[in-house]
């Protein structure tokens, strides 16, 4: 056993994993959170008899989050219950037509030949999606590498032009895919990590193979019950979690972290992980100057945030899903408005939440809870909006569906809860209230994050959606193991 000492600042899905796979690896590791509660974004809110899930609410590769469980010798099924969906999702478009996604080919085949999409088209675009998986599951993702260099060594020349590499990921979905339903629809994948198909590079189309080779689930009660469970295994395996307990600084010595104050006191480490985004985590714990501030900035752009609008409604819509889209009439101009402009869409594609649909303990019988997440610019500190622009952009949501089949919505509605940008930064942290890290752009980044430890400090360490391999809840579980990988990598004699 080592006698080193880790601490993780902060308890999200990335801090959470990364603390367990270092105890696994013997380490002794303790956490600090800010909050009441661990989970990070992952996050609940029960009110008047509705539970929702504020944050992520897709599950997707399961078997990521698994290995945390049987690596401390246990089983995942006995901490929380996993439910596959069907469909996966369904697409509300303007001129109302509703299309489903399936991973059985031949429901896929049903839906797309009811808008004249050959099945044929579908099935070449996920073999297109599956090898850019495989590509980038066995070493982007599981090797855990962090740049060009990384990427140079780990799949040679021949490889690497695999990666389709001069397309934008809009621009590999056109070439397979001949309706604007089906193109409107894979598109919109890139909402897993919060960019624009139209800017995010093509390799970015191995989104859907996650979802229909691995399947799209659901956990029982609400997704916080993973954070639940994993709070449990913490507590099983002797990793102490300081909740209410915000670090204010990193104090630093010659090159290296030597501990940090939280709550005034301060807490000596040998090693430092930081699930604080990477920016803020310079700025404000390390106050870092304002030059490698700016370099930080050109590179990691902050992804998306978004408006989460919680609502509990006394009737049900029928018509809805677990999961729903509504899609812009012009998708196009909703990721320029976003992405490239940075101001609210006029018509944005939303994501709708009943899990109601699926789970009749998160709502009163008869009732429907709704999660509703269209994307929006994050914080123009320069520019800021205001909260009534964000409650005026809500009624626009509002009004949109209703127009779009969820009737008289405004009159159901005995419950709501809003959160805005400013509410998702001072609750998080997250860089200009981001939701998903940094953005995937082919022009910025190419969809490179952040490297896994500190180029300022040897002894510090990131995680999170800020860090490669990005946002969304695997990737991020994904990512503190391979911190764990990296940290016990370098720290041997």
């Amino acid at each position: 056993m080592s006698e080193k000492k880790i601490i993780v600042i902060g308890a999200g899905l990335g801090g959470l994993s990364a603390a367990i796979s270092l105890k696994q690896a013997g380490y002794a590791v303790e956490i600090f959170e800010k909050n009441e509660q661990i989970g990070g974004k992952l996050n609940v809110l029960k009110e008047c008899g509705y539970t929702f899930d504020l944050g992520p609410s897709i599950l997707t590769l399961p078997h990521i989050f698994e290995r945390l469980f049987t690596r401390s010798g246990k089983r995942m099924s006995d901490y929380f219950t996993l439910r596959a969906l069907r469909p996966h999702w369904r697409n509300f478009f303007a001129d109302g037509i509703t299309l489903d996604l399936y991973p059985e080919p031949e429901k896929m085949a049903a839906e797309a030949r009811k808008v004249g999409e050959p099945p044929e088209n579908i099935e070449r675009f996920l073999k297109y999606s599956a090898d850019l998986y495989d590509l980038t599951n066995e070493g982007y993702f599981e090797a855990g590498l962090d740049n060009w260099r990384d990427f140079a060594r780990h799949y040679g020349p021949w490889k690497f032009f695999k990666f389709d590499l001069f397309r934008s990921m809009h621009q590999g979905v056109n070439a397979h895919l001949q309706t604007q339903y089906f193109r409107d629809i894979f598109d919109f994948f890139i909402k897993y990590v919060g960019s624009s198909a139209y800017r995010a590079p093509a390799f970015m189309n191995s989104l859907p193979t996650i979802q229909f080779r691995y399947d799209l689930w659901y956990v029982d009660g609400g997704l916080y019950n993973i954070a639940r469970g994993l709070d449990r295994l913490l507590a099983e395996i002797g990793v102490p979690v300081h909740l209410n307990a915000e670090v204010s600084e990193v104090r630093r010595e010659e090159g290296r972290v030597t501990g940090l104050v939280a709550n005034g006191r301060f807490h000596a480490a040998d090693i430092i992980v930081s699930n604080m985004e990477v920016i803020p985590a310079y700025e404000k714990l390390l106050s870092a100057d304002k030059k490698f501030i700016a370099s930080l900035e050109k590179k990691l752009e902050p992804a998306c945030s978004g408006l989460v609008l919680d609502l509990g409604l006394d009737c049900q819509y029928q018509q809805l899903a677990h999961h729903n889209f509504f899609f812009s009439g012009h998708q196009r101009e909703h990721f320029k408005t976003v992405f490239e402009k940075h101001e609210l869409p006029a018509d944005p594609t939303i994501y709708l939440v009943a899990a109601s649909k699926t789970d009749g303990t998160v709502a009163p019988p008869g009732c429907d809870c709704l999660k509703i997440l269209p994307h929006i610019p994050y914080i123009n500190d320069d520019h800021p909006l205001t909260r009534e622009d964000y409650l005026r952009f809500k009624d626009r949501i509002i009004d949109k569906l209703e127009r779009m089949g969820l009737k008289n919505l405004r009159q159901h509605i005995v419950f709501e809860h809003v959160l805005t940008p400013p509410d998702i930064r001072e609750k998080y942290n997250s860089n200009k209230g981001s939701i998903y890290g940094v953005v995937s752009d082919r022009w910025k980044n190419l969809a490179f994050k952040a490297p896994k430890q500190s180029t300022l400090y040897q002894n510090l360490f990131f995680v999170g959606g800020s860090v490669n391999p990005g946002g969304g809840m695997p990737m991020v579980v994904l990512c503190g193991q391979n911190v764990a990988k990296k940290i016990v990598a370098w720290d041997k004699p």
